[in-house]
């Protein structure tokens, strides 16, 4: 089956097609600047040369209007016609308690989505908007939601409920979430098959670092814990966010500094983590550059990073009683190879070694761990997009089926 999967912003959309017999990604790109008159498309299609086209794009459904017209291109296309696009997956951020898995979108599904717009007012919209335009283009192919969430959604209820009261809980929905959940789920599952052994016997704790960062403890396959929450601001110091801190500080920041609820959001989401302690970059790598510079501040942004991470690898080994992998993945997990070391620093007591060697050259997805380490430390890059792509195949095939009966 070949597969549209677009993950669709505020203003940008980025897209892969996808032939899921092969796992082989035919053509990705992005379209940025959405809504502008020097909005740019990005498209590589799968061995042959990158191109960029520059133009007028005002809105989502114009711009999947040249993400087809670009793959069905005589020079730079990989389709003839546009039934050659199976199915359409989407990436939709937020499931609430609503979705525990990838579903066909219906109208019911739509509905829903936009009951959930008030838990993630920056995501779900734009999300809704790319669904509804490739409804508009493609009015005859299926498409399939697949969430962030969902990967999270089966978590215990000491895991996933607030110490607040139980009534507001219920009332307004507010518990941990979880997001990064495609890249949680596929890392954890390629560990297994790195490591020769089932998922359902195996204690994995995945560390999905970038600009934004989660990690997930991962028992018997299942996500039992997980470090992001209501929304992603909590648990570890991210590019530019706060991750956990005292609830009390931002109304102690607000009051001093006469904030308001919208200044504040963009305080904690946008001017936090890693650019506000450094005062320098969201950029891991730029960071690590001011850090051997001798910025001070710098390495205060660094070794909190470094310190949040561990902290909940001693937490979810915990909690899961016992580890048999630690993952690294996402752009500072795979490419980083001081943060990987410096995680791993002084983590022998729990059975985790990492080869410097190994560390220092690590490419694909790969055994960092010393020989003698009882806890396997893996490099694994994720592939979000493939888990879309095959969970928008097996949802269809299923919706094939029904239809036969």
């Amino acid at each position: 089956m070949k597969v549209l999967v677009l993950n669709c912003g505020s203003s940008s959309i980025k897209y892969q097609f996808i032939d899921t017999a092969s796992q082989i990604a035919l053509a990705k790109g992005m379209v940025e600047r959405i809504g502008m008159s020097s909005a740019v498309l990005t498209h590589q299609p799968h061995d042959k040369d990158k191109i960029k086209i520059v133009g007028e794009i005002l809105d989502h459904t114009i711009a999947i209007e040249y993400v087809i017209a670009v793959l069905l291109s005589p020079n730079h296309g990989v389709i003839k016609d546009k039934k050659e696009i199976d199915a359409v997956g989407h990436r939709v951020v937020h499931g609430g308690e609503t979705f525990s898995g990838s579903v066909l979108i219906t109208s019911e599904v739509m509905k829903a989505l936009k009951d959930n717009i008030e838990l993630a007012p920056l995501h779900n919209p734009p999300n809704i908007k790319g669904i509804q335009a490739a409804k508009n283009h493609l009015p005859n192919t299926p498409q399939v939601g697949v969430f962030d969430t969902s990967f999270h959604s089966k978590m215990p209820a000491q895991a996933y409920l607030y110490g607040i009261p139980y009534e507001l809980y219920k009332k307004y929905k507010i518990r941990r979430y979880g997001f990064h959940g495609t890249s949680h789920r596929y890392v954890s599952e390629r560990a297994a098959k790195m490591l020769n052994k089932p998922i359902g016997e195996l204690k994995i704790i995945t560390a999905h670092l970038g600009n934004g960062c989660s990690m997930a403890a991962v028992d018997g396959g299942k996500s039992v814990d997980t470090t992001m929450g209501f929304t992603p601001l909590e648990g570890l110091i991210m590019g530019t966010r706060s991750g956990d801190m005292d609830p009390s500080v931002i109304l102690y920041i607000m009051a001093k500094e006469g904030l308001s609820l919208s200044e504040a959001n963009t305080l904690l989401n946008k001017h936090s983590g890693l650019i506000g302690i450094s005062g320098e970059s969201s950029d891991m790598r730029e960071i690590e550059e001011a850090v051997a510079d001798g910025n001070k501040k710098a390495k205060y942004a660094f070794d909190v990073f470094v310190y949040r991470i561990k902290k909940y690898v001693g937490a979810f080994t915990a909690a899961m009683g016992g580890l048999d992998a630690l993952v690294f993945t996402g752009g500072i997990g795979e490419n980083s190879t001081l943060v990987r070391r410096q995680v791993c620093d002084e983590m022998k007591f729990l059975g985790i070694g990492i080869d410097d060697t190994l560390n220092t050259n690590a490419k694909g997805e790969m055994d960092i761990s010393t020989a003698d380490s009882k806890v396997r430390v893996l490099r694994i890059p994720t592939n979000e997009e493939l888990v879309i792509a095959l969970d928008t195949e097996e949802i269809v095939n299923q919706q094939l089926e029904l239809q036969k009966r």
